[in-house]
């Protein structure tokens, strides 16, 4: 079974209409989750938790889309 996880982040953006963050420090790392059913609940709710705050923005990262499992190296590992 192929695992698929994913990672729910926000923080405060310079400019609402953009995605560039304020300050990287400051990131809030909700977690990380199994399914992106999961991922969807935890994302929804820190968003509605700072709906008052226009430039705080929270994203859901695809981290199985990082690595590729079909071939032998991923892009990711001929980094390291």
């Amino acid at each position: 079974m192929v695992q698929r996880l994913h990672l729910v982040f926000g923080g405060e953006l310079v400019d609402p209409t953009k995605n560039t963050f304020k300050n990287v420090d400051d990131l809030h790392v909700v977690g990380i989750f199994p399914n992106y059913a999961s991922a969807y609940d935890a994302w929804k709710a820190e968003a509605q938790r700072t709906v008052d705050n226009a430039h705080m923005r929270y994203y859901i990262a695809h981290l199985h889309r990082l690595r590729d499992e079909e071939i032998e190296v991923s892009p990711t590992e001929e980094l390291g």
